[in-house]
């Protein structure tokens, strides 16, 4: 059996902040599991602040202070660890919202760009967000093979686009770390997440920033994991810890036996 673990917390512009509390919910966990799955939010080393101390905070990969902490963190607790997303340089000037995913030894296993930047106009204090000012654009899906389980990656608006979570070709985890605004999640957030839960027979593992943060954006929470049938097993409504639930592939196979949907599902329908 393995655990699922969807981190929540109130990201701040100081990264020293954001990692000690990280570091501390982590250490409040119990992972007796033969594998454990702890995914943190999207801009968890760094939010509340603007796109350009965000590109100053970036990170050459596999070269940074933040990405060596993410690294001895996975490894201290001998977890797979799914580090939300951080600022990577990328060679445009800009810098990538990258999810990178550390091995219980503390090796990197993958880098995932966010492919859909949020470019759009919301009703809340912000108003005008346009991620790709300072953000790359990721190209490439990327599906890593644990061992135990194949993990599809995503952050955020991603999780409004099912192509690409077809293009996944039915995993038994994805991910979604996140900063989903107040306004966006209260109406949205968890329709979208069992979509993709039910649509892909997947666990669907969602981590959330919360609150109101420096910059005065206000996030939803409702850090949560839901199951290949789309129940909710876990939800951190508000506050900083955490949602947990266990993974178990017996579900996957029973429902996936049942309603046979990647059998059924057409390579292209005219």
């Amino acid at each position: 059996m393995a655990r699922l673990i969807a981190l929540q917390i109130n990201g701040s512009s100081s990264v020293t902040t954001n990692l000690e509390k990280i570091t501390r919910i982590m250490s409040s966990l119990d992972y007796q599991d033969d594998h454990s799955l702890v995914v943190l939010p999207e801009c968890a080393s760094i939010f509340g602040t603007g796109g350009k101390a965000m590109l100053a905070a970036a990170e050459t990969l596999d070269n940074g202070e933040v990405q060596t902490a993410f690294a001895e963190l996975a490894k201290d607790k001998g977890v797979y660890l799914v580090a939300g997303s951080m600022p990577i340089k990328a060679e445009t000037g800009k810098y990538y919202a990258a999810s990178l995913v550390f091995s219980p030894q503390g090796k990197r296993l993958s880098q995932y760009n966010k492919i859909h930047l949020f470019d759009v106009d919301v009703e809340d204090r912000t108003k005008s967000y346009r991620e790709s000012k300072y953000t790359q654009a990721g190209s490439k899906v990327e599906v890593l093979d644990l061992g135990w389980c194949k993990l599809g990656q995503s952050i955020c608006y991603d999780v409004r686009f099912t192509r690409l979570y077809a293009a996944m070709n039915f995993p038994q985890i994805i991910v979604v770390p996140s900063a989903f605004t107040k306004v966006t999640g209260e109406a949205h957030w968890h329709a979208l997440l069992r979509a993709r839960a039910i649509e892909n027979q997947s666990y669907v593992v969602a981590a959330n920033q919360w609150g109101k943060h420096d910059d005065d954006r206000e996030t939803f929470g409702h850090s949560c994991i839901y199951s290949p049938w789309g129940e909710l097993l876990s939800v951190k409504e508000s506050g900083e810890g955490f949602a947990s639930a266990k993974f178990d592939q017996q579900v996957i196979d029973k429902i996936r036996r049942s309603m046979p949907v990647s059998q059924h599902s057409l390579d292209n329908y005219e």
